[in-house]
């Protein structure tokens, strides 16, 4: 495994970072693919001893059992100090005006209930999960900053939003000596490359790590086109994000990575990483050999001709995934 820093940071992460979306209790308002802890803690353990040490979950993840599947797991398996772990807020968690949301009240709140389900004093990386058109930003900001001041909180990332959003998010926090966001968590793979207009730009100018969802576009470029999975029949979300003018791009993605006898989700990973903005792509992972094949694809170089075949067919998408 090679670590590289989060943007301009002193903290230092794995190359792949794993999701924690995948691990949860279905029964807790989570996803009938979700592994029940048993499986998760196997995966976790899998993970730690393949050098992985950046664990990326959300309060919102399973009804909350993602977060406590993740605390156990990583104070059974792992020292506290040596893992990175992130978690997210702005998700619905309960009924009522102020139960989702990026007020301060909300905030303060999700961020306590947080620590509570991952059983640690405090988080790594506490990143909004989506932008709050209904709360004014520099209340989110202040807020943010008073839980890195508390020691809750040590960096602060956010996840997708425009362009405009995140900058005007930057200036702000600058101009109030506010802590700033460290991390941008976009979506970015070979099948939807928006985020090369203008946030990944950004992030490469103000020395943001990029730390991209979905690299393996929910594993539609790892497997033939018309194949299907447990996840992708019951993903309403993930329908929405990809179209059959893409299917070109999955057939290059399959030519290359036979030409190199390497399973198809290590190229599209390979891909991601030979990017320099980004820091470390977060791979959701179910079975032994997709935690396999994250690892493998960070050895994997591709070269200019395999770059720029995989990039040939890429045509426009629409922005979705902002709210």
């Amino acid at each position: 495994m090679e670590y590289t820093r989060l943007g301009t940071t002193g903290l230092q992460v794995s190359r792949i970072c794993l999701g924690m979306m995948s691990f949860g209790e279905p029964d807790r308002g989570g996803h009938p693919w979700t592994l029940p802890e048993e499986e998760s803690r196997a995966v976790v353990q899998q993970a730690l001893a393949a050098g992985i040490t950046f664990f990326d979950t959300a309060n919102v993840y399973s009804g909350g059992s993602s977060e406590e599947i993740t605390g156990r797991a990583i104070r059974d398996f792992a020292d506290r100090e040596d893992v990175v772990l992130a978690t997210k807020v702005h998700g619905r968690m309960r009924p009522g005006p102020n139960g989702a949301g990026l007020s301060r009240k909300a905030i303060l709140a999700e961020l306590d209930a947080s620590l509570t389900r991952l059983g640690t004093d405090y988080v790594d990386l506490y990143q909004i999960h989506r932008w709050d058109p209904h709360t004014p930003i520099e209340e989110t900001l202040e807020a943010l900053d008073s839980c890195v001041r508390s020691g809750k909180v040590r960096y602060l990332g956010a996840s997708s939003m425009w362009a405009w959003q995140f900058s005007k998010a930057l200036h702000l926090a600058g101009e109030h000596g506010w802590h700033r966001f460290v991390s941008m968590q976009d979506h970015y793979n070979l099948l939807n490359r928006e985020e090369e207009r203008e946030m990944l730009p950004l992030c490469a100018d103000e020395g943001i790590g990029v730390i991209p969802w979905s690299p393996l576009a929910r594993g539609r470029l790892t497997r033939d086109w018309d194949a299907s999975t447990s996840r992708s029949e019951t993903d309403e979300f993930g329908g929405k994000l990809y179209n059959d003018a893409d299917q070109v791009i999955v057939e290059r993605v399959a030519e290359v990575a036979e030409a190199r006898g390497v399973p198809r989700a290590q190229v599209a990973l390979a891909w991601v990483l030979s990017k320099p903005v980004v820091t470390a792509p977060i791979v959701g992972v179910t079975k032994e050999r997709h935690l396999d094949d994250a690892v493998a694809a960070v050895d994997l170089q591709l070269s200019t001709e395999e770059i720029a075949r995989l990039e040939e067919p890429y045509t426009p998408h629409a922005v979705v995934g902002f709210s």
